[in-house]
């Protein structure tokens, strides 16, 4: 998925240590969800938006194909 979390996280001028100490997760995770390595969870994406006060649409960018299911 899609995300604009470093950027948003560089707007607030924030590390990755900081924001990760926030959401009380580890520095890792915020690492791999700015890589796009790994989705958040619903209840994290929504802490995330939280944390930068936008929404998860704005955060997160959902691919159409990512969510296709496919018709047998």
């Amino acid at each position: 998925m899609l995300n604009k979390v470093k950027e948003f996280r560089d707007k607030a001028n924030i590390t990755q240590e900081q924001l990760a100490k926030k959401l009380r997760v580890s520095r890792q995770t915020i690492i791999s969800i700015e890589a796009g390595r790994y989705n958040p969870s619903l209840i994290l994406a929504f802490k995330i938006s939280k944390v930068f006060c936008k929404q998860i649409e704005d955060i997160f960018i959902f691919s159409e194909l990512e969510g296709e299911v496919k018709d047998e």
